[in-house]
């Protein structure tokens, strides 16, 4: 705990606080918040030819309970979600298009979040995360070019807390189902004497629904401003420290019958601190032009335990994996903006490198370290130019990335190089009707994890080469065409998809020595599909949105076609809501079809109906007492499964929880 204080009290962080310009460009965008915090460097607004998403906190903090993001993220079209320990709490996964979280770019305030050697970002590390959040936008497919990995799948863009709103001090607190409780606390100063101050801190736990699943977990949030006429000076902290009983293993469905509670990882527990930090400045150099430029530093401290021999056979034998990470970089963008253009064009330089250190429990000659190098070099220009009705979308990225690696086993440094080009139009209809077309290519490099096969240190053949395994990149041509509709009481978004991937890493279905994911490459493969969003007010009391998608995928290799594993055809949610003056009812059904387990396509997990409901009353204007209901139908399904070759090949499985509640209860002074 005196180490997560530190680091909560020392770090250095600003979220990018960037200027928005009144124009055609930023209409139905975040951009009508006082103080924009997504970058516009970044942010897909009304007539960008992609497919997007904006998703106001506010808006979905009737389901915020502290629970992972990936829960409300999956309600956006073509995402699942699962997660180890069957509860709320702890670590979940989403997947986009059938996509897994390391091929999906994470930024806030346009920094980077994903682990360079991984490509992943762990909300786990940052418990609460959402409080912290004042916007969110998803884009689907390449999308516009961001900082960090390789927005191969998608993008999820945060902007932090917006420190223009009115000065508040809120406190909320929670139990529900599994031993479930959620306390912190925040304030916000509001803007005065052109400065203000954000803090928040919070603590979560959970015994969740799995057997030695358990969750403990406090972070921190503090956001600073200093706001001029010419210039903003900004900078954030966060920080968090979260302790998991670890419940990643499935479990097989003799043992579910027997228990559904039971968890394959046997006394396997993690700890994990991070911090993120940034210092950000917006110079206004003119009533056109903005320059914002952004430094920013990661760092994480922790291990986890993971028992691959055998669960039954070894339990106390125990492998441990211990990470010390430093992820420090900068970006600078030059925007300029007139009635009918919007140009903009950056840099980013970034310099990771991460320890690496393994032990047993029993047998000391195990040990091991190692250290992994991951470098980054990427500029980008795009613009967007208004011809009539014609919007012009043009985006070009070049990027260089690296990877090196001190060991016991030679090693030569790889580097990749890629550009990555994007354009499309949309054409305007009307003041109602927009439809649009983009083209785009990205390359991404593999994970550590694809290049090691699964093992943490690299391992040696007989003549003490290195054995790697596939280190050249995979593309993706992703092609999207879309429809807008925005009615007084109604809008809608219809996009369809083409992907077509090179070289694709796409999951075994397996776990590694590790305890992560394996994967591997294949000759080519395609994504296609349809998604459909609408949101309806029928009048000031019913409100209904749904989104639909369909997906199809396809792998070719050696002459051999299977479909992706973890990939429904089909994915529904219809969210109903009724408000009347202080009260609101709402509730949620999902529908997910069935999806493979392996790539031999043999073997499935089933499709499902979800229903999950909320209610909310708010008291004198500060107080709002909130129930929620998950799994109202008390449904029995998986979201995540695979054939462990480990153990003759049987399919494991992670369960879900069944009905379950939670109350909430928020004071706002």
């Amino acid at each position: 705990m005196k180490k997560y204080l530190l680091f909560l009290s020392i770090s250095i962080l600003s979220s990018v606080n960037v200027f928005s310009q009144k124009s055609m460009f930023d209409e139905d965008s975040i951009t009508n918040l006082d103080e924009v915090i997504i970058s516009s460097s970044f942010l897909a607004t009304k007539y960008t030819p992609v497919a997007y998403e904006d998703l106001l906190v506010e808006d979905i903090s009737f389901k915020n309970i502290g629970q992972e993001p990936s829960f409300l993220l999956s309600e956006s079209p073509s995402m699942t979600v699962y997660s180890d320990a069957g509860g709320y709490q702890g670590y979940s996964y989403f997947r986009l298009r059938g996509i897994d979280q390391s091929r999906i770019n994470f930024t806030l305030d346009g920094v980077p979040l994903n682990e360079p050697e991984d490509q992943g970002f762990y909300f786990a590390n940052f418990g609460d995360f959402l409080n912290s959040v004042s916007s969110m936008q998803i884009q689907r497919g390449v999308g516009t070019t961001q900082n960090g990995t390789a927005s191969y799948g998608g993008s999820i863009q945060f902007a932090s807390v917006n420190l223009y709103d009115s000065t508040y001090a809120k406190l909320e607190g929670g139990y529900g189902s599994f031993n479930s409780y959620r306390i912190a606390g925040e304030y916000n100063s509001g803007v005065k004497n052109d400065k203000a101050i954000y803090v928040r801190a919070s603590h979560l736990a959970s015994d969740n629904y799995k057997y030695n699943a358990d969750n403990n977990s406090v972070s921190g949030f503090v956001s600073a401003g200093l706001f001029k006429e010419k210039y903003d000076l900004r900078f954030t902290t966060f920080a968090g420290n979260q302790k998991n009983g670890l419940a990643w293993a499935g479990v097989s469905q003799e043992l579910i019958d027997e228990d559904p509670r039971t968890n394959a990882n046997v006394n396997e527990r993690d700890n994990f601190t991070q911090t993120f930090s940034s210092l950000s400045n917006k110079w206004s150099i003119s009533d056109q032009s903005t320059l914002n430029t952004s430094v920013f530093y990661s760092y994480v401290d922790g291990n986890y335990d993971y028992n691959w021999l055998g669960y039954d056979t070894t339990p106390d034998t125990l492998d441990n994996y211990a990470f010390t990470s430093n992820f420090v970089g900068f970006y600078s963008n030059y925007q300029y903006e007139t009635d009918h253009l919007k140009w903009t064009t950056g840099v980013l330089m970034d310099w990771y490198a991460r320890d690496h250190v393994g032990t047993n429990t029993y047998d000391p000659s195990l040990f091991y370290k190692n250290t992994g190098y991951k470098n980054e070099i990427s500029a980008f220009t795009k613009a967007m130019y208004q011809l009539g009705n014609f919007y012009f979308f043009v985006d070009l990225q070049y990027r260089y990335a690296s990877f090196d690696y001190e060991g016991d086993v030679s090693f030569e440094k790889l580097e990749w190089n890629f550009f990555n080009p994007k354009g499309g139009v949309t054409y305007k209809i009307d003041s109602s009707w927009d439809v649009y077309y983009n083209i785009g290519k990205t390359g991404r490099e593999p994970t550590r994890n694809d290049m090691f096969g699964g093992w943490d240190n690299l391992l040696a053949d007989s003549t003490g080469a290195p054995q790697i395994g596939g280190t050249d990149p995979e593309y993706v041509v992703d092609q999207e065409f879309g429809v807008r509709v925005s009615k007084q009481n109604w809008n809608a978004n219809l996009n369809g998809f083409y992907m077509s991937f090179d070289n694709e890493y796409i999951l075994d279905g397996q776990l590694g020595p590790n305890g992560l994911p394996l994967t591997s490459n294949v000759e080519s493969s395609i994504r296609t599909g349809v998604e459909l969003e609408v949101t309806y007010h029928l009048n000031e009391h019913w409100k209904l949105k749904n989104s639909t998608s369909y997906n199809y995928s396809q792998v070719k290799d050696q002459g051999v076609e299977f479909s992706q594993i973890l990939t429904p055809n089909w994915i529904v949610n219809q969210d109903i809501l009724y408000m009347i003056h202080r009260f609101e009812i709402g509730a949620t059904l999902r529908y997910q079809s069935e999806s493979y387990i392996d790539n031999a396509n043999e073997n499935i997990i089933d499709g499902y109906f979800l229903l999950n409901a909320r209610a909310s009353y708010i008291l004198n204007d500060h107080i709002q007492i909130s129930v929620i209901g998950n799994n109202l139908t008390n449904s029995f399904y998986y979201n995540y499964g695979y054939v462990d070759v480990w153990d003759n090949n049987t399919n494991k499985y992670l369960v879900t929880a069944p009905i379950n509640f939670y109350g909430n209860l928020t004071v706002t002074f």
